[in-house]
């Protein structure tokens, strides 16, 4: 499968402004050099406990929040890549490099050009009760981004909206409600045909089962996973759930604060994970069986703050492994072998 979206030492802080004047004290590293690339027609996976960034990654490869630093690239020539690549060797700032990354990274895109750029790149939020307008019928809601973006209106778009919300598992007679008048599960089906009304090819899903229960949740993975095959999707999934994540992703990265440590596909690296932070995170997934006791690795100390985050290795402070150099050196997320990557200078001897 080729590369379909790629970041490149992506970033985004948030400033910490204090003071009388308002000055900038500090920055937020919520999202801090990332360089991954999602392949067509995939689901990948990101996992990490609340507050490593998940959430910000996402927004910001589809463009709702401006990238500090790095480069998205979405659909992009794999020639125009090469000659990217070439001139960044050469020369980081020559009239011809900063022409492809006017013409083809995300990051530089404002006004008429991310407009276009939202029929192709979708999200589905956690929670539907907050996400969707309260006051808005459930046909205005999902036509809405048709209305907006110029596709369709009136009857035209009254009658994608019907086809989008049957192949939702919705009906017409669901047409004229708020919702509120809606379960949780239905809520959430609205919320995807919200955005899939715009027949995008990018879809970024933020924990969008945590808000509903066990037998719904089931229900929403599975309408995930048909969608996906019917419309030639590709997925970034993000969630806290391990067990979510095992059942529908194709490969998974596993981040800590603002940096990715593990990266595989999904079976190799619930059978066999290697950073200590992912050994722990995955410790912790429960057993439906009771007589069966595994052991659950308890790491110490607590999460370091991101607005000043640890030197070297970001997870050496509560790592039982760490070595002088994981406090001075910051590790690179490398291949050790087919198609999987992570960032530990020890990781051998784990």
């Amino acid at each position: 499968m080729e590369a379909f979206l790629e970041t490149v030492n992506l970033k985004k802080y948030y400033p910490v402004k204090g003071g009388v004047f308002k000055r900038k004290k500090a920055d937020v590293k919520a999202v801090d050099g990332i360089s991954i690339n999602i392949k067509k027609g995939e689901c990948f996976g990101l996992v990490g406990e609340s507050g490593c960034g998940k959430t910000t990654f996402g927004k910001t490869i589809i463009r709702l929040l401006k990238p500090t630093f790095g480069h998205i690239y979405f659909k992009i020539p794999e020639k125009v890549r090469s000659d990217i690549k070439e001139l960044e060797k050469n020369s980081n700032n020559s009239p011809e490099l900063n022409r492809l990354y006017e013409e083809y990274d995300l990051g530089t895109f404002k006004g008429g050009r991310l407009k276009q750029l939202r029929r192709k790149m979708q999200i589905v939020y956690q929670n539907p009760s907050t996400s969707l307008n309260p006051r808005m019928l459930v046909k205005d809601i999902v036509a809405e981004p048709l209305i907006v973006q110029g596709i369709a209106k009136g009857r035209e778009a009254n009658e994608k909206v019907l086809g989008i919300l049957s192949k939702v598992g919705l009906t017409e007679k669901h047409l004229y409600r708020y919702p509120h008048e809606f379960s949780g599960g239905q809520r959430q089906r609205i919320a995807i045909a919200r955005a899939l009304i715009t027949n995008p090819e990018f879809v970024v899903l933020d924990e969008p089962t945590s808000s509903v229960d066990v037998s719904v949740r089931a229900q929403l993975l599975n309408l995930f996973q048909t969608l996906r095959k019917e419309f030639n999707l590709t997925y970034l999934f993000v969630s806290h759930d391990l067990s979510v994540v095992e059942c529908i992703s194709d490969r998974v990265a596993v981040m800590y604060l603002g940096k990715i440590v593990e990266l595989a596909k999904t079976e190799e690296l619930f059978k066999n994970p290697l950073h200590p932070y992912s050994q722990a995170l995955f410790s912790a997934i429960p057993i439906p069986d009771p007589t069966v006791k595994k052991e659950r690795i308890i790491l110490k100390g607590d999460v370091p703050s991101p607005v000043n985050p640890p030197s070297g290795c970001r997870f050496h402070p509560r790592c039982k492994y760490a070595t002088e150099v994981c406090g001075k050196r910051e590790p690179q997320l490398e291949e050790i072998k087919d198609g999987h990557y992570i960032a530990c200078h020890n990781w051998e001897r784990i």
